[in-house]
């Protein structure tokens, strides 16, 4: 039976494809051509179009003014990466079967892709009755001795019951009332059941109000999305992949069952060919769609190409990222036959116990305050900006409170004196900043830095990879060199030149080939060429999220004493601001009673998870009560845009949330002090004019 595309394409369940499908009507007539994401494409009533994979373009939204689907009234396309959040309207329409619901809705292994749903009856099982309107999540399909079954689970007086339902398994099923809150994207790859609308409520638009907003100004009806599907797909006299988008007008057949599918180009993902077996390699391939770039090898890789796929392989990279004061960093996977050198860069520590971590047995710590810190213990030392120290280590001490003694973990340093050094404490707790003194002038290759410091480590391009036509890193001020990780790659050369060998990443090159029957010999290739690689910034998040799935989150750093009396964060050092800036001119002093090796210190990484996590900027009078003054003449070398600065106490003990300061507030906070120092230095001068005056 025809029916549209859009129909078609809605209720598709991607694990049956590919599916072949025949053009029945529509506007498009015999031999008309319509171009189609920049490639001429001919739909003429009778062609096959064998599809391959869809994925959601965008989004129509039609605005409605109640929970009703049927009072909509303006239609409006809003991108995939509209920044509002938004809320789901729960489905009044029950599903009438589990295989109903796992063939309409997306179930996964992450929260996204958890459901939850209640049956308006008592289910009975052999060990369990789930009653009647109780929440049912559905958490993963599986198969149990050949019967199709979905595992469960339902919530009990705060213990979790699991349990597994067939597919059989038939009743009145309706979605649960979701409070939880997404973005739009996640709300179409997840939450838009098939053959069935979605009506979304949007509840913080992220102040994006502007008169390219495609939604009113102060909306706050619903929307009934539609999602808009790209169709990647081949056709029956053709040798290149065709895109057609699911909302044209034209009626299509599924005639899967009467066609042999293997007689249509077969097409292959980086994917799909990673995921052939060793004994397979090596391979001639054509590409048949090739990735965009102008770097080798991609330039070489255009369609029609020959290539030979050697082999496949996991190879290892460094991950870093530009040091630069805004949001828009760049990113980089550094392979480990890059030849250029660098040169160390100053760290930044947020708190005591970040020099703790960062401390080496190698050479000694030294750091110079940027933050003004009052002690509430006359036993511990208060900091003031401009202050240098030399870190030795950790240990225990005794400080009175209410007329007891109290054991407390402190911070030993050594602070810098004129022509002395002075044994002071540190609390674990204290919230300071710091920035690093770089002695060493050494040049280090990447594998070097990688074997002699752990990682994050700053450093910058002192000598350029001549081997590279164009060697990006050399034009950044900075790196952070964040991590090593362990990428799947495929060694590939042209067909005519085997030995020519590069290597090319699998999951985030866009392109496609098609496999040749011909023979290949084993050649013995010259050494293989990598690419410095750029990532984007939702490929480098993926990148550290696969990364770090495996290892435990760093410890909790200690917490700041409840009992203390609390202390404004915003004060003016007792040394005066000139003082700060005379002793940062002789930050490079005479350390050699305390010999310094090689510095090899480590820093931990306070790492923010960003994924479905939306950071919310404070305004500037919110964030001047709580920030501190960061004088940028005090630090030789880069500041980072963020300041981590820590909320109530009551957060930091049940929440342990962190938050983010836009640089461009530091920047008023400075002003802020810088004028409230001139007035306090000032004022007195000028109550003694105006009582002279009066006098007069």
């Amino acid at each position: 039976m025809a029916s549209n595309l859009t129909k078609f394409i809605h209720s598709l369940d991607p694990r049956t494809l590919p599916r072949v499908l025949q053009i029945q009507s529509g506007i498009y007539f015999q031999g008309s051509v319509y171009e189609m994401f920049g490639n001429e494409c001919c739909l003429p009533t009778g062609e096959l179009i064998k599809v391959t994979g869809f994925k959601v373009n965008k989004i129509i939204a039609s605005i409605c003014e109640s929970n009703e689907d049927d009072q909509c009234s303006a239609r409006i396309e809003l991108p995939l990466n509209f920044p509002g959040l938004c809320k789901i309207v729960a489905d009044k329409t029950p599903y009438l079967s589990i295989e109903e619901i796992t063939r309409k809705v997306s179930i996964g292994p992450t929260r996204l892709g958890h459901p939850c749903f209640y049956c308006n009856e008592d289910i009975k099982l052999a060990n369990l009755t789930v009653k009647q309107g109780e929440q049912i999540m559905f958490n993963s399909v599986e198969e149990v001795n050949g019967t199709l079954t979905v595992n469960c689970g339902v919530v009990r007086d705060n213990q979790s019951h699991s349990f597994i339902l067939p597919f059989s398994q038939e009743g009145e099923f309706y979605e649960c009332e979701d409070d939880h809150i997404y973005t739009l994207k996640e709300i179409v790859e997840w939450k838009i059941p098939k053959s069935r609308n979605r009506i979304v409520k949007f509840t913080n638009l992220l102040h994006t109000w502007d008169s390219s907003n495609p939604l009113p100004e102060n909306f706050d009806g619903c929307l009934i999305l539609a999602p808009i599907y790209e169709v990647q797909g081949v056709m029956k006299f053709r040798r290149d992949i065709v895109h057609i988008l699911s909302d044209l007008d034209i009626e299509v057949i599924d005639v899967t069952d009467g066609y042999d599918i293997s007689s249509f180009l077969q097409p292959l993902s980086m994917e799909d060919v990673f995921e052939r077996t060793s004994k397979e390699f090596p391979m001639v391939a054509e590409v048949i769609e090739g990735p965009t770039g102008r770097q080798q090898p991609y330039n070489l890789l255009c369609p029609g190409k020959e290539i030979v796929i050697h082999k496949k392989y996991q190879a290892k990279r460094i991950l870093a990222s530009e040091i630069r004061s805004d949001s828009h960093k760049r990113h980089f996977l550094i392979p480990a036959s890059y030849k250029g050198k660098f040169k160390r860069r100053p760290r930044e520590f947020l708190t005591a116990y970040d020099l703790e971590i960062a401390r080496s047995d190698k050479e000694q710590l030294h750091v110079v305050a940027t933050k003004a810190f009052d002690s509430p213990h006359a036993e511990l030392f208060s900091v003031s900006v401009g202050d240098q120290f030399l870190v030795q280590q950790c240990q225990t001490g005794e400080v009175i409170y209410q007329g007891r003694k109290k054991v407390i973990d402190v911070l030993a340093c050594e602070q810098i004196l004129n022509e002395a050094y002075k044994k002071v404490l540190l609390p674990m707790y204290m919230e300071g900043g710091f920035v690093e003194v770089i002695h060493d002038k050494r040049q280090y290759q990447l594998s070097e830095l990688c074997k002699e410091f752990r990682l994050p480590f700053n450093v910058k391009v002192s000598v350029r990879d001549l081997s590279i036509e164009e060697d990006v890193l050399a034009a950044m001020p900075g790196l952070q060199l964040e991590e090593e990780i362990t990428d799947s790659y495929l060694l590939i050369s042209s067909a005519g030149d085997p030995a020519d060998s590069w290597e090319i990443p699998v999951y985030r090159l866009n392109m496609s080939v098609q496999l040749l029957s011909k023979p290949v010999d084993e050649t013995v290739s010259s050494p293989t060429r990598t690419i410095m690689e750029e990532i984007s910034e939702e490929q480098y998040y993926m990148v550290r999220r696969f990364e770090n799935q495996a290892l435990h989150p760093p410890p909790r750093p200690p917490k700041k004493p409840t009992t203390l009396e609390s202390k404004p964060l915003l004060t003016v050092p007792e040394r005066s601001v000139s003082d700060a800036l005379h002793a940062v001119k002789n930050l490079y002093v005479d350390t050699t009673k305390k010999p310094c090796s090689d510095q090899a210190t480590a820093v931990s990484e306070l790492q923010v998870s960003c994924q479905n996590d939306l950071v919310h900027w404070e305004n500037e009078d919110d964030v001047t009560g709580t920030a501190t003054l960061l004088d940028t003449s005090v630090i030789k070398g880069p500041i980072n845009n963020m300041l981590l600065t820590y909320g109530t106490e009551k957060e930091l003990e049940e929440k342990h949330t962190y938050e983010y300061v836009d640089e461009n507030v530091i920047e008023n906070i400075r002003k802020k002090f810088q004028e409230s120092t001139v007035h306090h230095k000032t004022y007195p001068l000028k109550k003694k004019r105006e009582e002279t005056s009066k006098m007069e």
